[in-house]
């Protein structure tokens, strides 16, 4: 997420080589990726039990992103200076509370609470972890491409996002406890993969001052502010469709679709978010710039299906569309994101993504609070059909700025 290459030097403190270590960080980011979208298909059942309007959901998923911008903002780049390690145990155990909190209430506000703290976890892990893994990398295979930690960061990131929904999903369909089972699960993993990570080599040196702290400073680039722009509108927009799926995919099966099964609830974003990790893989030796353009055409093609299959009533077609929104929600992220960092001085690069994700994530919050709010007054074909024009709109603008002005 942020410029990676550091003024650190290995420190070999860890009981595990660096290659293990790699595998360990990894395994860990997917495993707090997964529970972050773990409660996907859970909400229906969280809504059934206590009979609170669908809007609450969207408040309940916008607090998560309201606890990544703020990690991010605040303590994003703090690795730097306490080390990887150290960073990564805290965003697990941030991980491990907001799962115990889980276990002791199902009411909204504690439901709340438990996505701040697990989306202020989620982003200082995903900072950390996407740097910790390159600098791992390095150490243990400095003749291999360092961009294959990169892409490694990146699919782990989106693939622990896809794994969450379907293990909620088979949680849901075949555990007698859906709301507890689950979240005993993810606290065991979480607070046996702290224990492993803490033996992970650390790759910082640690200061012998530490410098005054202070928020993570956002730095935009004057020079090249259209390309930036219509990057950072994408990335809104991109995240926006992904938060539809995670938040709202349920509703709309429940709803536009009639269909209340809990496993298809976890298939669905599953199927969505799982297109984007493999097209990251599949497609990475495209250029940026073809990225990009496959990535907005393709969620845009998602745009228009996905209301189609709700007006039509057709499950497969909603499940195309995600699938197509979802291929380009993989290509067009991974694209600006390398868009913006060939932008950026290098000495401002981390600045600069940093402003990028803040407003990724605010695309998980306005949006979605907005169809939220829609649900109420609109059927939701009918809500579905606004959202979708907005996105095209906005992915429309972001195209021309990025494509346009090369």
């Amino acid at each position: 997420m942020f410029d990676i290459a550091t003024r650190s030097r290995p420190v070999r403190v860890g009981r595990v080589s660096h290659g293990a270590g790699f595998v360990v960080v990894a395994v860990a980011f997917l495993t707090a990726m997964a529970f972050s979208t773990l409660p996907t298909p859970l909400y229906a059942l969280y809504q059934r039990q206590d009979g609170f309007p669908t809007f609450v959901v969207t408040v309940v998923f916008a607090a998560y992103a309201v606890g990544v911008m703020a990690s991010l903002y605040l303590a994003g780049h703090v690795s730097d200076w306490l080390g990887r390690r150290r960073v990564i145990l805290a965003g697990l155990l941030a991980e491990a509370l907001a799962a115990a909190l889980f276990l002791v209430s199902g009411q909204v506000p504690v439901l709340i609470v438990a996505r701040l703290i697990s989306g202020a976890g989620v982003g200082i892990i995903t900072a950390t972890a996407t740097a910790h893994l390159s600098e791992l990398r390095v150490v243990a295979r400095p003749e291999a491409d360092p961009g294959r930690s990169g892409l490694a960061a990146t699919v782990v990131n989106a693939g622990g996002l896809a794994l969450g929904p379907l293990a909620g999903g088979l949680f849901a369909q075949f555990v007698a406890r859906p709301l507890t089972t689950p979240f005993v699960v993810f606290l065991i993993l979480l607070l046996l993969e702290a224990v492993v990570v803490s033996l992970v080599p650390e790759t910082v040196e640690r200061r012998e001052e530490r410098p005054a702290y202070r928020p993570q400073r956002v730095t935009l680039p004057v020079a090249a502010r259209p390309k930036f722009t219509g990057a950072a509108i994408g990335v809104f927009a991109t995240f926006a469709l992904s938060g539809l799926f995670m938040a709202l995919s349920p509703t709309l099966l429940a709803t536009g679709l009639h269909q209340g099964s809990r496993l298809l609830a976890g298939v669905t974003p599953f199927a969505m978010l799982g297109s984007a990790a493999l097209a990251q893989v599949l497609l990475a030796r495209l250029g940026t710039r073809v990225q990009l353009a496959l990535g907005f055409g393709l969620m845009m093609a998602g745009l228009v299906v996905l209301p189609v299959a709700v007006f039509a009533g057709s499950l497969s077609a909603f499940l195309v569309g995600g699938v197509l929104g979802g291929t380009g929600f993989g290509l067009g992220f991974r694209a600006s994101v390398s868009t913006v960092a060939a932008l950026a001085d290098p000495l401002s690069r981390g600045e600069t993504l940093a402003a990028l994700f803040l407003v990724a994530y605010a695309g998980l919050v306005l949006p979605i609070l907005l169809i939220g709010v829609a649900l109420v007054w609109f059927s939701s074909a009918t809500a579905l059909l606004g959202f979708s024009v907005l996105e095209l709109l906005l992915l429309g603008w972001a195209a021309r700025r990025t494509l346009g002005a090369s």
